[in-house]
């Protein structure tokens, strides 16, 4: 008999054979795998095999049964193939999340790759979804980062995108975490402000899916008794899955996913497959929020402890001042006296001689000396007295003022010019008006030691944030970093300017009142003592 089908030649022709497609060349010499796979769906065959029943062919009969059974196991094959190849897809794509989720500590790392997760088309592939926490103080579950389209124009350059990239799912989840994580969080911040519910609402569907450990898929959400309406008008969508993230029975927070642009339906094996994944994602939350927890705690403690050592050596400074001021005052006081007597007889023989009296010298030089060493007594004391400050709100101008009237004979002496630049609308400063009287003072004979024989002195007072500057600029010899550091050094010594505590209790004073000194040396020539006083504080 003539057929019209194929299936009776054991190697053909490619007129022979219309369905033999392009790549499948091979089947023109494969007798059996050109009956399996194209000719039992073959129309020709199907005439075939009623020719065959016209004719009485003894098989005719029993044939059709045989093609019907074999196509129903050939189409279960391919069903469980499919379904086979989803699992193997599914394990592999659990494990390399898994891997990233067992090992990181990095919130945005896990945040990034479990978002990723749920939302690519290479992982679960819904359209969004929302990750809801517990607060630190477990009251509030809280919106905490969406992720997703917010309309179909933006999903479809999403999508083009991912398309074009050939991404794994690490690397998408990696090109996430750097370009996307922050500006996705303000995206959907209108939405996370509205998903704050308190723990101890049980009838609330987030409650209720903690509680049950288990997700719950909302359908017809706007129309649903069991349901707060107000949570699908925010969500903006009828169908969406509540997914629980537990760990070790601790409640870490839920998982809202939803198709809000393909409409596509929600699964059971999409819920089954989510309810594998929440367990991990949960864990890697938890484990990274802990570490982030203990890192904020660690620096608290490094803080703290920096203080505390900070404040040690403050005490200790000030054990130090303090003996220092002890010993000083005493030596002081003993030397005063007798410093007193000696100059005072001094004085009262000097004015008694003459002119030409040939001992007038020895007793103008006793009487200079006695002054230098009273000088010397009086910063001494000052320095001991300097540990106990008494505050009170002044006119730092004001101050400035009387001070360089006190100064005016020394500066016409030195031949030095003294400009004021003084600020008009400075706040009241709460000082010790002594002893900041006796920083400008000091400084500003440091200034005039440094220059030569005239010069220019300026005086600049002004504004400065929380506090107000006081700068002293001369014009004499820039400072090297030595010197700078010998004059704010106690009892510090140099060439021109002998040895005394000068700058080094200016400095002292100051810090002591929350206060700075700082030297700059200007390149061009001269330099510049700032003091920086604040004009709030908490107690002095």
């Amino acid at each position: 008999m003539d057929w019209e089908c194929c299936w009776s030649k054991e190697e053909i022709e490619p007129e022979h054979c219309p369905y033999v497609g392009e790549g499948e060349e091979d089947l023109y010499s494969s007798h059996r795998r050109r009956v399996v796979e194209k000719c039992v769906e073959c129309p020709r065959f199907k005439n075939d095999l009623a020719r065959m029943k016209g004719s009485g062919y003894p098989l005719s009969d029993v044939l059709p049964f045989i093609l019907n059974e074999f196509q129903e196991q050939k189409a279960q094959m391919g069903a469980m193939l499919s379904f086979l190849n989803s699992k193997t897809r599914e394990i592999k794509f659990l494990r390399e999340v898994g891997i990233v989720l067992q090992t990181s500590i990095d919130l945005d790392e896990v945040l990034s790759i479990a978002m990723t997760a749920i939302t690519a088309g290479k992982g679960f592939g819904m359209n969004r979804a929302f990750l809801l926490m517990t607060d630190k103080e477990r009251r509030h579950i809280r919106g905490y980062l969406g992720v997703g389209p917010r309309d179909y124009e933006e999903a479809w350059r999403t999508w083009e995108d991912i398309g074009r990239s050939n991404f794994t799912l690490r690397e998408l989840a990696r090109d996430f975490q750097k370009t996307k994580l922050t500006s996705e969080k303000v995206k959907f911040h209108d939405i996370l402000n509205q998903l704050t519910v308190p723990l101890a609402d049980q009838g609330h569907i987030f409650n209720r899916a903690l509680q049950g450990k288990k997700p719950i898929l909302v359908e017809n959400a706007l129309n649903n008794p069991d349901l707060d309406r107000g949570l699908a008008r925010i969500l903006g969508v009828d169908c969406f899955l509540v997914m629980p993230l537990i760990s070790r029975n601790r409640r870490i927070g839920v998982i809202i996913a939803d198709n809000c642009i393909t409409q596509k339906p929600i699964t059971l094996q999409d819920m089954q497959s989510l309810e594998t994944f929440a367990f991990p994602v949960a864990f890697a939350l938890e484990r990274a929020s802990l570490y982030e927890r203990l890192q904020e705690e660690v620096a608290k403690q490094k803080s703290a402890n920096l203080k505390l050592r900070e404040q040690q050596e403050l005490i200790v400074k000030m054990e130090k001042m303090a003996l220092v001021g002890k010993i000083t005052s005493s030596i002081a006081h003993s030397i005063r006296n007798p410093l007193m007597v000696i100059g005072g007889f001094a004085r009262t023989l000097l004015k008694g001689s003459a002119e030409d009296d040939e001992k007038r010298s020895y007793l103008e030089s006793i009487v200079r000396e006695t002054r230098q060493l009273e000088d010397v007594l009086s910063e001494v004391l000052d320095y001991s007295e300097s540990l106990f400050p008494v505050t009170d709100f002044w006119d730092l101008n004001e101050l400035v003022t009387k001070a360089l009237a006190d100064l005016e004979g020394v500066m016409e002496q030195a031949g030095v010019v003294c400009s004021q630049e003084l600020s008009p609308e400075l706040p009241m400063v709460r000082i010790d008006y002594k002893q900041i009287s006796y920083c400008l003072k000091t400084i500003t004979a440091t200034a005039l030691a440094c220059m030569e024989q005239g010069g220019e002195l300026r005086i600049e007072s002004l504004n400065d944030g929380d506090g107000v500057l006081l700068r002293i600029s001369d014009s004499g010899k820039p400072l090297t970093e030595t010197a700078q550091e010998a004059l704010t050094a106690p009892f510090f010594q140099t060439q021109e300017m002998g040895e005394g505590v000068g700058l080094a209790l200016c400095k002292s004073i100051l810090e002591r009142q929350g206060n700075s000194l700082t030297i700059f040396s200007r390149p061009g020539g001269g330099n510049t003592y700032s003091i920086r006083l604040l004009t709030k504080k908490e107690n002095i």
